[in-house]
């Protein structure tokens, strides 16, 4: 009976953080529900877990591509300054042209010829003034094109930075979501005691945040235990969105980094990095082996294997790098592992 009172008056906390979904809650006029189970308020708080490492994905694509913006503007702007210098170098050229014109000079007449002492000096000065009206002409066409590209360089210019600045704030958005998800998740989970907390996330369970020394690289070799190594030596550091180092990591941040200690360049997203390596079933999977989940073509969390059923990873912004069991949560969400050497 006390048991009973007490789950009761757990599920009226619950209910009262208002965080689990609407459909869980909903009541039909007439119609008894049964308050939401362990189960659901356990799958309430992975569906979050999982939202945040889409967020976080969405995150570093936009940082991505907010740097690829932010380096072609810098190539263009120096391509605009270096056509301004040729065009100021022209417009002198060309301004002394048109007051020649305006003078009415004529070049290609037989008065500037008159200095010739015989016919084969006059042939060559005659060439010589074809030469000069043709460079002439040269000088106005490159004039007019330099001026028509710094025209669209300057248009380019504008739409670049536009997509820079646009890429950021979709960063930003993703961030400031993610960081709603994970507030969510604390607001649920400050209503419970220790017991129910734990019971509520026994699918993502860490197994030690303090220290590396609870997990060692054990049968890794080679690179992979070089990756390994680097990876269990960042546990306790803080989760840092796009974080590459050396003082926090996100969770690809973290596999990119570890690797590049064993000499492997992988690429810097998730998604990316399962397409960097020799596919490996769970069946066979090593320590140092990368471990993808939640979507089978574009997964949003990375994670390293340990050797002993486990892996270390950078979670969520509540935990610090870490190291979990992979319990039937991870294995349902699995999507493919890669051994990037």
């Amino acid at each position: 009976m006390d048991d009973d009172r007490r789950n009761r008056g757990f599920w009226r906390r619950l209910t009262a953080t208002g965080v689990i979904a609407a459909s869980l809650l909903a009541l039909t006029p007439g119609v008894a529900h049964a308050e939401p189970t362990a189960d659901e308020v356990r799958e309430e708080i992975e569906r979050l877990e999982q939202e945040f490492s889409e967020l976080n994905e969405a995150y570093n694509k936009a940082k991505e591509e907010h740097e690829a913006a932010q380096q072609k503007l810098d190539e263009i702007n120096d391509d605009l300054a270096e056509t301004e210098d040729e065009l100021g170098e022209l417009q002198e050229s060309i301004r002394i042209l048109a007051n020649t014109a305006y003078s009415g000079a004529d070049y290609d007449s037989l008065v500037y010829l008159i200095g010739a002492s015989d016919p084969d000096e006059m042939l060559a000065q005659s060439a010589d003034l074809y030469y000069l009206s043709q460079s002439q002409q040269g000088k106005l066409d490159r004039y007019v094109e330099q001026k028509e590209k710094l025209e669209q360089l300057r248009e380019e210019a504008e739409a670049t930075e536009q997509e820079a600045q646009d890429k950021l704030d979709e960063a930003e958005a993703a961030r400031q979501e993610g960081e709603d998800k994970i507030a969510e998740q604390q607001a649920l989970l400050d209503e419970l005691t220790a017991d129910e907390q734990a019971e509520a996330t026994a699918g993502i369970n860490t197994v030690s945040s303090s220290s590396g020394g609870t997990a060692t690289a054990g049968s890794a070799t080679g690179k992979a235990r070089i990756a390994l190594e680097f990876a269990l030596n960042q546990v306790g550091k803080p989760y840092i969105w796009g974080g590459t180092g050396p003082n926090g990591y996100d969770c690809s941040g973290l596999t990119q980094a570890a690797w590049a200690a064993a000499g492997v360049s992988l690429p810097r997203v998730s998604q990316d990095q399962f397409y960097a390596g020799q596919r490996v079933s769970w069946e066979n999977i090593q320590a140092g082996d990368l471990l993808f989940f939640y979507d089978s073509t574009a997964p949003t969390h990375v994670g390293m294997a340990t050797g002993d059923g486990r892996m270390v990873h950078a979670s969520t912004s509540s935990k610090p790098i870490s190291v979990v069991e992979l319990t039937s949560y991870y294995r349902q969400n699995f999507v493919g592992a890669v051994r990037p050497a």
